[in-house]
């Protein structure tokens, strides 16, 4: 089931939030519990038992290391943390990276091992890092261990973010689900973040995704399409995901929870260091306390300090899919970083142009190397881009895009800065705008809500990129 999709918006959600504020205080989890397995099955039922198989070892492991830990036998509570730890990646090994790893064994070998053929659980890298952080804080005494099945199962199906994420940790959730307060003002919040985040996925992401397609298909390529496509294609994915994202803490505050932000504004860099922490933040920050600080960060010699950050970016981009062209893409964000804190950003903060111009043009290419299919496609496209394609430098296909998507494109560019909130925001602060927004807003979101539902009705299916990690 899809955020954006008419069964989602007009039966699902409403039936949801109907049974979830008639539902006594105590029953509001089982609600959300429920109604989360539910909204999980809808598509694929039997990937149910995998993710309630996770819930039940991830419970048992959180009271074992518990218990072990207050009788001080630490052994035994690492080694359930291990236990836990080695059979949620073995879950996830096996659906997502298991083929992966056969075909290039077959490849390196010569040999013809059959390949599983399992299809990934939706959501499986985002539930699975949920669970990693539940118990990791548990054994580090950050958080108690949850005793109440019901509320720890709640947590890792919520369905406002069981999918695509962002990735909410226990911790920060962990008094809310015991205790969080509703009304009016934060629902409508909400409301008004989910349909924002929809008109971002809808009339946005969609749009651009139409626009990467012709790009894929054309028979009359130019450098200056290949230069749109990156850019589309950058966009594309920013909204998709950010919009999804916007969606998932909206629904969470209309059910009276606060998740982190996922992006703020990432193309306003002006360094790969700047963006990866408005980019992906909570996944970013998950490898930063998970991964990266354990293994020493940057309190150690300049060689480790450099093999933790190709660590954690290899992993960066395998997370991402179980393909060449996406440990690159880590590879090459791990190269940049490198460099920046090496050489580049004593140079890069003397020019607010030239800063932005080189993170705009790196962005680019790795998105490039993000949405290929294989090494070899991203190379020709990066050579198109170069102009070392054979291409011509314009072609009468790329003007007719460009004056069909035209409007998007520069929309989009605003979109993906602050600008349009700071005039907002700067003009709401007369007198006469706060009068006004009263009756404008709502008005507004309810045409927006209309446009897109008409959109859903007449587009084709369309889901968001982040399901297939």
């Amino acid at each position: 089931m899809l955020f954006s999709g008419i069964p989602f918006l007009f039966y699902f959600l409403p039936c949801v939030l109907l049974l979830y504020f008639l539902s006594p205080k105590k029953l509001k989890n089982t609600v959300l519990l429920i109604t989360s397995l539910v909204f999980y099955g809808w598509g694929e039922p039997k990937f149910l038992i995998l993710m309630i198989a996770s819930i039940l070892i991830g419970y048992g492991s959180g009271l074992l290391i518990e218990a072990f830990s207050k009788k001080k036998k630490e052994k035994l509570a690492k080694t359930t943390l291990i236990f836990n730890v080695s059979v949620n990646l073995a879950f996830l090994g096996l659906f997502k990276y298991a083929d992966f790893f056969i075909e290039n064994f077959n490849a390196a070998t010569g040999l013809s091992r059959p390949l599983l053929g399992l299809a990934l659980p939706i959501g499986i890298s985002f539930y699975t890092f949920q669970m990693l952080s539940y118990t990791v804080d548990v054994y580090r005494k950050t958080v108690p261990a949850q005793k109440n099945l019901i509320d720890l199962a709640a947590y890792i199906s919520m369905f406002p973010q069981l999918i695509a994420g962002p990735i909410v940790r226990y911790a920060d959730v962990e008094k809310q689900l015991k205790k969080r307060t509703h009304s009016f003002e934060s629902f409508s919040c909400g409301m008004r973040r989910f349909i924002m985040g929809l008109g971002k996925k809808v009339l946005i992401a969609n749009v651009l995704g139409e626009l990467c397609d012709k790009f894929y298909v054309t028979q009359d390529p130019s450098v200056l399409f290949s230069w749109i496509y990156a850019l589309a294609y950058c966009l594309h994915v920013y909204f998709d995901f950010s919009g999804y994202s916007d969606m998932a803490i909206g629904l969470g505050k209309m059910f009276g929870f606060s998740f982190m932000e996922n992006f703020n504004y990432p193309f306003i860099s002006k360094s790969a260091t700047e963006f990866w922490r408005r980019w992906h933040i909570s996944l970013g920050s998950w490898f930063r306390d998970y991964v990266y600080i354990p293994m020493g960060g940057n309190r150690v010699k300049l060689l480790r300090h450099l093999f933790n950050i190709f660590t954690v970016w290899l992993l960066t981009g395998f997370w991402h899919g179980a393909a060449w062209n996406f440990m690159i893409w880590g590879i090459y964000f791990a190269v940049l970083l490198i460099l920046e804190k090496q050489l580049l950003l004593k140079f890069l903060d003397r020019s607010r142009v030239l800063s932005r111009v080189y993170l705009l043009f790196a962005v680019s290419i790795s998105f490039v190397i993000f949405g290929a299919v294989d090494m070899t496609q991203a190379g020709n496209r990066i050579a198109d881009m170069l102009g070392m394609g054979n291409l011509p430098l314009i072609s009468a296909e790329t003007l007719y895009q460009l004056r069909s998507f035209g409007l998007v494109l520069v929309l989009a560019i605003l979109g993906a800065t602050p600008l349009p909130k700071k005039i907002f925001n700067r003009l709401s602060q007369t007198q006469f705008m706060k009068n006004a927004l009263v009756v404008l807003e709502p008005v507004g979101l309810v045409a927006l809500l209309t446009v897109v539902t008409a959109y859903l009705v007449d587009g084709s299916f369309n889901p968001f990129l982040y399901f297939r990690f």
